[in-house]
């Protein structure tokens, strides 16, 4: 794929996909904010064949029809619910594993608003994908910038895997 189609199809993606805080990650990762249930229910229409959810679903805006409309499209459907002020090393782990598992298939990863999303996708990417962390970054610092147990969690995990980059 050239350099324009890809940026088209990561805006048509970003355009396509009714959720907060879009950021495409590449052709078969997506990060995002919780989507509506109408952009759930057309996600295998954009080719994604996964969808792992990291919020809680006993938060406000949850779709709580979510497994059944992703699963009736015959995608596969993870919810791992993350405490948003108690991540863990744990939750890492498991999430990694997921995403591991989920390896060449286009994948939606979400939360409520992108901020546990981006963190976990961007650890995903420096420790398992060894890609730049500053480069990496940039696609967290599009939605926030980690505090408390969030940059806790970040920091320890580069640390555990020998990766030196202090971003705050």
């Amino acid at each position: 794929m050239g350099l324009l189609a890809g940026c088209w199809s990561a805006a048509a993606t970003a355009q396509a996909l009714d959720a907060p805080n879009v950021v495409v990650i590449g052709p078969n990762l997506v990060t995002s904010g919780q989507p509506t249930a109408q952009a759930l229910a057309r996600l295998s229409q954009q080719g994604f064949e996964a969808v792992i959810y990291l919020a809680p679903s006993s938060v406000p805006d949850a779709v709580g029809t979510e497994p059944e409309v992703v699963a009736q499209q015959g995608l596969e459907f993870i919810h791992l619910p993350v405490p948003f002020g108690s991540p863990t090393e744990g939750h890492f782990e498991s999430f990694a594993a997921a995403l591991q598992r989920l390896k060449g298939r286009k994948v939606l990863v979400h939360c409520q608003v992108n901020m546990r999303a981006s963190t976990m996708v961007f650890l995903y990417r420096v420790i398992f994908e060894k890609e730049s962390p500053a480069s990496a970054w940039e696609s967290v610092t599009r939605v926030w910038s980690p505090e408390g147990p969030w940059k806790r969690l970040a920091l320890s995990q580069m640390v555990k895997h020998g990766i030196k980059f202090d971003p705050f």
